[in-house]
């Protein structure tokens, strides 16, 4: 009976954890949690030496916590850690975790908002990367246009 209810929770997950497997500078195991009122959370780590580390902890939180004042979803994005002083450092203790407080908000509804938001297709490097250069140039060209 308990190998029955991993299955499903393995298959309530697997769209969110196989989205997220595929985004740069995420690594590991992702681990899953779903409550008995409806709860769910999946948590990650994220290699911070990763030149798009930052890029992804951006892009998720955007997307995750404040997408708009009209869109906001019912997930938090935050760093979670064990006391740092009792362990070590960000490269081996801080974690990634993804809570959803909304029962009726699925694993698989966060994935389609991600995979509608987060650059396309996800494993590609080159699409996470901002040159902040070629932005500004292009806020210079809208601005003398208006």
């Amino acid at each position: 009976m308990a190998q029955t209810s991993k299955i499903d929770l393995d298959t309530y997950f697997r769209p969110l954890t196989a989205f997220l497997q595929k985004v740069p500078s995420i690594t590991g195991k992702i681990g899953t949690e779903r409550q008995e009122d409806g709860i769910w959370a999946v948590k990650f780590s994220i290699d911070i030496d990763d030149e798009l580390a930052w890029h992804a902890v951006q892009e998720l939180g955007h997307v995750l916590n404040y997408l708009s004042l009209e869109e906001r979803l019912p997930t938090a994005f935050m760093p979670v850690s064990p006391p740092p002083y009792m362990n070590g450092g960000p490269e081996d203790y801080l974690s990634w975790v993804i809570e959803c407080r909304d029962k009726g908000f699925s694993p698989k509804k966060i994935t389609e908002w991600l995979e509608s938001r987060l650059p396309t297709p996800v494993n590609d490097r080159d699409q996470w990367e901002h040159d902040e250069e070629d932005e500004g140039e292009e806020r210079d060209k809208e601005e003398k246009e208006d």
